[in-house]
């Protein structure tokens, strides 16, 4: 089985993908002049509204008969890194998509068009924003404004990295305009919709190749896209999909990170967007410190949350006669509800991605449930490449594994064979969903 995989350290390859302005990919590309180039530097983006006050993200009209991925508005915005302006701008596209329901919804994207010419190829790129709060959407932060995330400066180099490689990318607010964290199905609609919606946009044709890619929070559209393209989406030409620390069963994942000192944060985040999704009676279970804690993430980003109640214990959030929230009936059934690897079998070929620093996981995501998903894969005929960087921690693992993926779409937009670790992966975790109480 792979473990660490080599950083490349050319210009051509990693430093587009990690440079940490926008300045630094331009240049790589050689698509600006130098002076375009100071002015960003030394310019701030222009202040825009929050999504939740902006009524370009509201739409009043009837959907029931617009097809998915219908292009509802759009217009020009600035693309631009935190408190620093680019000469990029950026398309953005109110388009109709599926709740997790099967019923009409709508919500953004951020199209961004490449930086060299070259033939029509699409990146739809999935942002860890892991997000409560309309203030985290990328098609905000995009443009420059929120607050400071470094995860959010790197993902931004890495987008950024594609645009200079020639790719058009589509980034989609896939958590949906009620920011829905971690649905799956949901997420994936808003993800091909995003796609569909680019193309309409752009006025590229259906047979453009597209990649699909996705860390952490970015993982779920990346891989429930995968799973439900072939049914939801079968026109578009998707030729790989690559999704890394995923968090393939949070029944798994909830213990393991109960009383962590760093992720503890996101079990009340969690409990807040499936309270939204699911319409769960919270108050029949949380404890009052519960319910204090899940009012005051409600609108927050990861990075004020994730880290912020060091020791907090799953059974903390609960109330008796209830230790944990797997004793909550309907709770068990909406995390049942959300077990990668149950909508489908992808037609494409797959990079899944996980870190293990302690022998169980990254920290957050755990490992054996990636490999386990993998070996679903792989038996199911699907063509994985399965990575586990050892000693690597969630955070850690985000490098590597978006070096792998740039090799990974360069194969794959290049037309090459589809490969597979089939004959190399291990059995990994059960995924059976967990009996309900």
């Amino acid at each position: 089985m792979p473990s660490v995989f080599a950083v490349p350290s050319s210009c051509s390859t990693w430093r587009r993908l990690v440079c940490g302005a926008a300045a630094a990919a331009l240049v790589c590309a050689g698509s600006v002049t130098g002076a375009s180039i100071a002015s960003a530097q030394s310019s701030t983006p222009p202040a825009v509204p929050l999504p939740s006050v902006d009524p370009f993200y509201t739409y009043d009209g009837p959907l029931d008969d617009t097809a998915p991925g219908a292009v509802l508005r759009t217009r020009t915005m600035p693309y631009g890194f935190h408190e620093l302006a680019t000469p990029i701008t950026s398309e953005q596209v109110l388009y109709r998509t599926t709740d997790q329901f099967g019923g009409p919804t709508t919500t953004v994207a951020t199209v961004l068009r490449p930086l060299v010419p070259g033939p029509a190829k699409l990146i739809s790129y999935h942002t860890v924003y892991d997000a409560l709060g309309s203030e985290c959407d990328p098609s905000y932060t995009l443009t420059g404004n929120g607050a400071y995330s470094p995860a959010g400066m790197v993902e931004q180099g890495v987008i950024t990295g594609y645009l200079a490689a020639g790719f058009t990318v589509v980034v989609p607010d896939y958590e949906g305009p009620d920011l829905e964290w971690t649905i799956g199905r949901q997420s994936a609609y808003a993800a091909l919709d995003g796609v569909r919606a680019a193309e309409t946009v752009l006025a590229l044709a259906a047979s453009t190749p597209v990649g699909l890619v996705g860390y952490s929070g970015g993982s779920v559209p990346t891989q429930w896209g995968a799973e439900v393209a072939p049914e939801y989406a079968p026109e578009l030409n998707i030729v790989g999909a690559a999704a890394g620390g995923l968090p393939v069963n949070l029944a798994h994942n909830l213990p393991y990170i109960s009383g962590s000192a760093d992720w503890a944060g996101v079990i009340p985040a969690l409990i807040v967007s499936y309270q939204r999704t699911y319409d769960l009676d919270t108050a029949a279970f949380l404890s009052d410190y519960g319910q204090q804690i899940v009012d005051t993430v409600s609108s927050q980003c990861i990075n004020a949350f994730a880290a912020t109640y060091p020791g907090l214990t799953d059974g903390d959030m609960v109330r008796a006669p209830y230790t944990s929230l797997l004793d909550i009936p309907e709770v068990v059934e909406s995390i049942n509800d959300n077990i990668m690897g149950t909508a489908g079998t992808p037609r494409v070929p797959i990079l899944l991605g996980v870190g293990d620093v302690d022998g169980t996981g990254d920290a957050v995501m755990v490992t054996g449930d990636v490999e386990g998903l993998a070996r679903d894969y792989c038996d199911r005929g699907v063509n994985v490449t399965y990575t586990q960087y050892n000693h690597f921690s969630h955070g850690e693992a985000f490098l590597p594994f978006q070096a792998q993926a740039a090799q990974f779409f360069t194969d794959r937009f290049a037309g090459g064979a589809a490969t597979n670790n089939c004959a190399a992966v291990g059995p990994g975790n059960d995924l059976a969903p967990t009996p309900v109480p």
